[in-house]
């Protein structure tokens, strides 16, 4: 007999093995499909239960378990209390003097009746105006207070304030009521106003 290698295998050995071998594969991809696939990333599991599934739960002892809450009711809160009614308004003091007689022509009220009602204001505060500098100086262009040093008919203190209205204040009438118009004007508001203080305190 001629000598065989220990191992070797006879070339039909070798096709059957080959065979075989290719036929077991296609075996196994036929009957199973899946056997070679490799899992996908976005392969997932399908959810079990729906969102909208209501779970149960049973109680041993054949008995039904009622579940029941407190009742309740929402009401609208009651509207707000209305607000108080606004205080009555305060009555303030008016202060009128007695009716002044028409003025002498030429005279320092004479003067004054123009330039109050040219001012706007009425012959209530022209009034008012000769009741106040008949008690400050009876309307005396020359008067002096002894004791404050007070001039004129509006009794401005310090007599000097009335330049601002002319360099005549000492003896001009008309200086000393405009400049005595323009101080009522601008602390009170009118004759009136400074009539009203004048009863009030004794002074304007």
């Amino acid at each position: 007999m001629p000598y065989r290698r220990p191992g070797l295998r006879t070339p039909v050995a070798l096709i059957v093995f080959a065979f075989t071998a290719v036929t077991a594969f296609v075996f196994v991809n036929v009957v199973d499909p899946y056997s070679g696939a490799t899992a996908m990333p976005y392969f997932q599991l399908e959810a079990r239960y729906s969102a909208h599934e209501m779970q149960t739960v049973q109680v041993a002892g054949g008995f039904d378990l009622a579940v029941t809450r407190d009742g309740f009711t929402v009401e609208d809160p009651p509207p707000p209390p209305p607000p108080p009614p606004p205080p009555p308004p305060v009555e303030e003091t008016v202060y009128n003097a007695p009716a002044a007689a028409s003025p002498d022509p030429g005279s320092a009220q004479a003067y004054a009746h123009g330039a109050v009602l040219a001012r706007g204001w009425g012959e209530g505060d022209f009034s008012c105006l000769v009741a106040l500098w008949n008690r400050e100086s009876g309307w005396n262009v020359n008067a002096m207070n002894p004791s404050s040093g007070a001039y004129g008919i509006p009794q401005s203190l310090p007599g000097n304030k009335m330049s601002s209205a002319g360099s005549d204040w000492e003896t001009n009438a008309a200086t000393q009521v405009e400049w005595g118009l323009g101080y009522i004007q601008n602390r009170y508001g009118s004759p009136c106003g400074a009539w009203g203080h004048s009863e009030s305190n004794g002074w304007y």
